[in-house]
């Protein structure tokens, strides 16, 4: 490892190798706490060559490595190892090249999700939004494939990225896709995007970005009930209405929120639905009408539709603060990212509720609730003995209850390692093969972030010697620079 902390010095540059106890806890984890691993030392590399470079020592020597964006992960995605190398990409943050006419923006993996949109205001912007996206990165949402509040209507990130420079964990770069919509072939860019680091790190990325909407009209409506919430959800969706975003919150993610961001919600309200439409002046108008009428018949006690943009900011400000604001009543929580069919929803929330009673905790429920993907959070006191266990417990049961109604134990938070346990629930053992087959084919060594997705250990076979010709090259569906 020494030899290997001199090489990487000499890459990057000495004050940019991390190797102090102290500062090595400053990336123990991301932002699923309930996981931490100080690794053997940090490197953040300045450029895709540093990064190349970087891969090709750790390659050389046999250590493991794990590339960290911002670390807003919530799944244990960025989780570094123990006698390994964490690679963070926080310098990389260089917007490339914007162009509009062909609704192209080429971006290193450093760049935050927000900064993409304004650099392509206000004409464009760049859909997927994740809750974290002020400082969430693009090669973190690569990674997870993150989707967000308007993945409904424009859908993930895998939808939006077209091409990639990936770094392969022997230090070969590829490039995949481009420019264009859908290179012939197989779509390894579609592959990539949501591995979760562990076939390689994109040094740069080709997003498309799409004509921003003539008008935007959001309203919050409230409810005695997630229930009738809802059961309105399911109207609007039958009505051949598309909102751009469909959100919901519990009575308790709503006391939290509000208590923090002060925007107005009635904090004995059992839900609140917060619903977006876009599009044309005549068509959103239309919508509104129709949604608020849906929402008074089916049973809201309120209806507030936002006057301008400032009251739109503030309505959206208390469901994006809902994570951060638990803090404010709770010590810790634990979140999870289930998935279920919206016909399932009063159900599976009841089967929450049943839980949380069981476990003693409090679960409050933060949701989007047009794709069905549920974000509870599981309260629980740290410093009290046995409530980490059963708040990690609880969440677990609360992931196969969304697999039990037919739904996925991630809508994009991604599997990382707090849900690898929970993979044979979903996949079959060929299935599970037929994954692990793909990965040894971009990582013979199983170098690239080990340990994530897969529920017990795989080996890809022996570790291969000096890079001479990549698998991926040889078969011809790659292009080596």
């Amino acid at each position: 490892m020494g030899d290997l902390l001199d090489e990487l010095a000499a890459i990057a540059g000495e004050r940019h190798v991390v190797t102090h106890p102290d500062r090595l806890r400053t990336y123990e984890s991301d932002g699923l706490l309930q996981y931490a691993v100080v690794p053997s030392a940090v490197v953040l590399p300045g450029s895709g060559e540093e990064v190349r470079r970087v891969v090709a020592a750790c390659h050389r020597a046999g250590v493991p490595w794990v590339a960290r964006g911002a670390g807003s992960g919530l799944s244990g995605g960025a989780l570094p190892v123990a006698d390994g190398i964490l690679i963070a990409l926080t310098r990389l943050r260089r917007i490339l090249e914007v162009d509009l006419p062909n609704q192209r923006v080429v971006v290193e993996p450093g760049v935050s999700n927000l900064a993409v949109s304004h650099a392509v205001a206000p004409d464009h912007f760049f859909p997927p939004d994740p809750s974290s996206q002020v400082v969430c990165s693009i090669g973190g949402n690569v990674a997870e494939n993150s989707g967000g509040a308007h993945c409904f209507k424009y859908g993930f990130t895998t939808n939006y990225v077209t091409g990639l420079e990936v770094v392969l964990a022997d230090g070969a770069v590829v490039r995949l896709g481009g420019k264009e919509v859908d290179r012939p072939g197989y779509d390894l860019v579609g592959a990539f995007v949501g591995s979760e680091g562990t076939l390689g790190v994109a040094t740069r990325v080709v997003l498309r970005v799409v004509p921003a909407p003539e008008t935007v009209r959001t309203l919050v409506a409230f409810f005695a009930a997630t229930a009738e919430a809802g059961e309105v959800v399911s109207a609007i969706v039958a009505a051949g209405i598309v909102p751009g975003a469909i959100e919901m919150m519990d009575r308790l993610a709503i006391e939290a929120a509000e208590g923090y961001a002060h925007a107005g919600y009635p904090t004995d309200a059992g839900a609140a639905l917060l619903v977006e439409l876009d599009g044309s002046e005549v068509e959103c108008r239309a919508r509104l009408d129709a949604v608020v009428e849906l929402c008074e018949r089916g049973g809201a006690s309120g209806v507030r539709v936002a006057r301008d943009a400032a009251e739109r900011e503030l309505i959206w400000r208390a469901r994006k603060s809902a994570f951060a604001a638990m803090g404010r009543i709770s010590a810790n929580y634990y979140v999870q990212d289930g998935v279920i069919p919206r016909t399932r929803l009063g159900e599976v929330l009841r089967r929450i509720d049943e839980l949380a009673a069981e476990y003693r905790l409090r679960v409050a429920n933060v949701f989007h609730a047009g794709d069905g993907n549920l974000h509870p959070l599981v309260c629980y006191d740290g410093a009290v003995a046995g409530e980490p266990e059963r708040a990690e417990e609880l969440a677990g049961l609360i992931v196969r209850a969304c697999v039990d109604a037919g739904g996925s134990i991630t809508g994009e938070h991604g599997v990382g390692v707090d849900k690898k346990r929970h993979m044979p629930a979903m996949f079959s053992e060929a299935d599970l093969d037929a994954f692990q087959r793909l990965r040894c084919a971009f990582d013979p060594a199983g170098l690239a972030n080990p340990g994530k997705v897969m529920p017990t250990p795989r080996l890809c076979g022996e570790v291969p010697g000096p890079y001479r010709q990549h698998p991926l090259e040889a078969a011809g569906v790659a292009e080596r620079f």
